[in-house]
């Protein structure tokens, strides 16, 4: 089955009762059993509702996977697989990330005796220098947040596989629509679902997708367990944007190129992060394990101050100055200050998220009302 078909179809099927086309939302706590343990499948809904089944088994399938978790957020799903850690554990990561998986990895776990290591990926063979009997999983973004770096996947999970350390992959900024690091050898793919997954902005929630049938077990239980679950009515509307994913990042993605190759011809632009141009860092890596580039860009004025980069940031007309990224409509947004305000100066700096650093989410409104959008306020 095609990508476009999955994303309409997979774990969808009419509604038994009613013969719905649309899954409905099963806004229900619990299940009526016929004795105790004879029931449908269904006993409680933060362990297990139809709505959130259906959209668990899409998710899946638009990874390749074989099970699908879903949660109320990206951050409960990244707490999930921290969760199988024990104390004394080691996890190696990059240093560009998104600043609430900095956050949750130094200010919650590093409190409970887990230890991080923060290194460039840009080379994969580097991780083997940070290897010891410690170590049980890497985790990685791809491309990253914001500076949009490059991490091969297959090679780092050739890493993996030899020290027997799983390998979790954010893959938020691609989406399932342009990459599946499942087929080159990640063991759990994240999402924040929030973003590309329900494309609109109304809503919140994270999944994860894996293979393994006794990880699954594993997450499953601290999915359960501590009930980071999302309702019906969100996992309804996650599931209904995944229906237009495979359009919307097309979209995006078009966008995303005359967005990256206006920037890069302005006089007034100093650099410009997106990995389809030929000269970014590991563009042949992004060439190989993407479908596309995507429409996530980052930039910076020449010789910009922070009150300058404030004052372009807030002189949009169209764009609109907001974290979090992913929906239809074009965001900007301030690394610094904003998504990545909780990674200290000094590593934010040797990442390459400086002050007058800016990050688009390129949307899918008519092109030229972009451009004209994106000159009058660098012009401002």
């Amino acid at each position: 089955m095609k990508f476009g078909t999955k994303a309409i179809h997979a774990g969808q099927h009419p509604d038994p009762t009613t013969g719905a086309v649309m899954t409905p939302i099963y806004q229900t706590s619990t299940y009526w059993q016929k004795s105790p343990g004879d029931h449908k499948g269904f006993e409680y809904s933060r362990g297990t509702n139809p709505t959130r089944k259906a959209l668990e088994d899409c998710l899946a399938a638009l990874e390749n996977a074989r099970f699908g978790l879903a949660f109320s957020s990206g951050m409960a799903a990244i707490d999930a697989v921290l969760k199988l850690l024990l104390p004394g554990d080691e996890v190696i990561t990059g240093n560009d990330l998104y600043g609430g998986s900095y956050r949750i990895f130094t200010k919650i776990f590093a409190n409970y005796g887990i230890k991080f290591h923060f290194i460039d990926l840009a080379d994969p063979s580097v991780i083997r220098d940070y290897l010891n009997a410690s170590t049980k999983l890497i985790w990685i973004e791809t491309p990253t947040n914001p500076t949009m770096k490059i991490v091969d996947i297959e090679a780092v999970s050739v890493i993996a596989r030899e020290a027997k350390v799983l390998l979790a992959v954010d893959n938020t900024f691609a989406s399932p629509y342009l990459q599946n690091p499942m087929d080159l050898g990640a063991d759990i793919v994240m999402h924040s679902a929030t973003k590309y997954l329900g494309g609109h902005s109304d809503v919140v929630m994270g999944a994860l997708m894996l293979n393994d049938e006794e990880l699954y077990k594993k997450l499953w239980f601290i999915y359960n367990a501590c009930g980071a679950t999302p309702g019906p009515q969100d996992s309804f509307l996650v599931l209904r944007g995944i229906k237009t994913l495979h359009l919307r990042m097309k979209a995006h993605c078009e966008n995303g190129r005359l967005v990256a190759e206006f920037l890069r011809a302005h006089p007034l632009v100093d650099k410009v992060y997106w990995p389809g141009f030929e000269d970014h860092p590991n563009h042949d890596v992004a060439v190989r394990q993407m479908r596309d580039f995507g429409g996530m860009i980052s930039f910076s004025l020449v010789g910009a101050d922070i009150e300058r980069t404030f004052k372009l940031a807030s002189s949009f007309k169209v764009f609109s100055l907001a974290e979090s990224l992913g929906g239809v409509e074009s965001l900007i947004n301030h690394p610094a200050s904003m998504t990545h305000a909780s990674i200290p100066l000094e590593l934010r700096l040797a990442a390459g998220v400086t002050d007058n650093l800016l990050r688009l989410s390129v949307g899918i409104e008519d092109i030229d009302d972009l451009l004209e959008d994106l000159q009058q306020a660098i012009e401002a």
